[in-house]
C-alpha cells in the first residue's frame, strides 16, 4: 500500500503539489517511486524556466525505466532541489520530503483540477 499524505493535491501522472501562497512545491508520489524502483537520475528544469500545466517538465530515471514528469500547474520555476543531482535516490527514501521543483503559479485555481488524498487513494487502489 502506497503512502498518501493528507493536505497535498495529486495528479493522475502521480505528481504531488503542496501550495503555500502562490508557490507550488512539486514532487512524485510514493506510488510513483515504488513503481519505478531504484531512482538513479532526475532531470529538472532550470530556475526561471516556464512550465505549463499537464506538459512535460523533466524525467525520473530508475534502473528499470525512465518516466516523464508532468506539471500539475503552470508557472515559473523558482527553485530546484539541487540535492537530487548528487543523490537522486532521496526520492526513494521519502518522496514527500524530497520535492523536485518549486513553481510560482500563474493561476492557483489550476489546483482545483487535481485530486485530494482520498480521491488519489481510490485512483491508486485501481492501479496497485
Amino acid at each position: 500500500m502506497s503512502r498518501i499524505i493528507e493536505g497535498l493535491s495529486y495528479s493522475e501522472s502521480h505528481e504531488w503539489v503542496k501550495v503555500d501562497g502562490d508557490i507550488a512545491t512539486i514532487g512524485i508520489s510514493d506510488f510513483a517511486q515504488k513503481s519505478m524502483g531504484s531512482i538513479v537520475y532526475v532531470d529538472m528544469p532550470e530556475e526561471d524556466d516556464r512550465i505549463e500545466q499537464n506538459e512535460e517538465f523533466g524525467a525520473v530515471e530508475s534502473v528499470k525505466a525512465a518516466s516523464d514528469l508532468y506539471s500539475p500547474v503552470s508557472g515559473v520555476v523558482t527553485e530546484r532541489n539541487a540535492a537530487l543531482e548528487d543523490e537522486p535516490g532521496l526520492l526513494n527514501k521519502d518522496p514527500y520530503t524530497n520535492w523536485i521543483i518549486r513553481v510560482r503559479m500563474d493561476n492557483p485555481a489550476e489546483i482545483e483540477a487535481l485530486m485530494d488524498a482520498a480521491a488519489y487513494s481510490e485512483f491508486v487502489a485501481g492501479q496497485e
